[in-house]
């Protein structure tokens, strides 16, 4: 398939890669930067760009990978080629490519992507959502190309997905840099802390969350609550953070006990 890439930063790399890699021809790269459209075309053996005036019309797929305020733009500009157009957003509703063109879908990665970092994209959930059938059945088979999961979510299940999403990946990252601000402010190396990360990741993959939860949380441990809050008392909005998320656990050990 012939396939144009409209953004360059970490989904659009990764995605272009992936479909050259299965053997699709990207068409071009478009970014405003052109230095960015330029490296990521020249990974991918494409045209760069960075005016939509000179997007080629050879081209039977746009994939729109930008910031979500600034899809509807792309869209609308793109809208006149009369060709297929998915954007990559976990957030945006088809309905807003739909005020624009009738032949649009989404094709959603649910993974967390870096330019640094390479990913297996097989194993990558691809999450479609189409304005008819036959639009949908042609975005599973290109799907198919380039990862062995491929689910069908409509707009509100997208939304649902992309913010559990956050809660399981964004916000631990943050947690995990709160952490090692702590260690570092007290002489000791996050590479401490890389082994428990790496076993709580793996019982999650085994087992609920729920039931693998530990900690002082769920044993109701207040005293040594009480000292981790007095060591961020010169942290507030930590405190606040620590406080909330413990309240949290212990709810929840509430009532999986009651469940129990």
């Amino acid at each position: 398939m012939n396939i144009t890439i409209i953004g360059s930063g970490n989904v659009a790399t990764h995605m272009a890669a992936a479909f050259k890699n299965a053997g699709h021809r990207i068409v071009q790269v478009y970014s405003r930067n052109m230095q960015h459209a330029a490296l990521l075309a020249y990974h991918v053996g494409a045209e760069a760009i960075d005016n939509l005036a000179n997007i080629n019309p050879d081209t039977g797929l746009f994939v729109v990978s930008v910031k979500d305020d600034a899809i509807t733009t792309v869209v609308k500009a793109l809208s006149a080629h009369k060709k297929l157009i998915v954007h990559t957003s976990g957030s945006t509703d088809l309905n807003s490519l739909l005020a624009l063109t009738p032949n649009a879908g989404v094709f959603y990665p649910l993974q967390t992507f870096s330019k640094i970092r390479e990913v297996d994209f097989r194993s990558v959930p691809l999450c479609l959502e189409a304005a008819d059938d036959a639009i949908l059945a042609d975005l599973k088979q290109l799907a198919f190309t380039i990862s062995n999961n491929v689910y069908t979510v409509n707009s509100a299940q997208r939304k649902i997905l992309h913010l559990a999403a956050v809660f399981a990946c964004n916000f631990p990252n943050y947690l995990y840099g709160i952490a090692q601000e702590l260690l570092a402010q007290n002489q000791m190396e996050f590479n401490m802390l890389r082994p428990l990360i790496l076993e709580t990741a793996q019982k999650v993959l085994e087992q609920e969350p729920r039931n693998v939860q530990t900690g002082p949380a769920v044993r109701n441990d207040e005293g040594t609550m009480a000292t981790h809050l007095q060591l961020l008392s010169d942290m507030p909005m930590l405190q606040d953070i620590y406080s909330l998320l413990s309240q949290g656990i212990i709810k929840n050990n509430k009532g999986l006990t009651a469940d129990q």
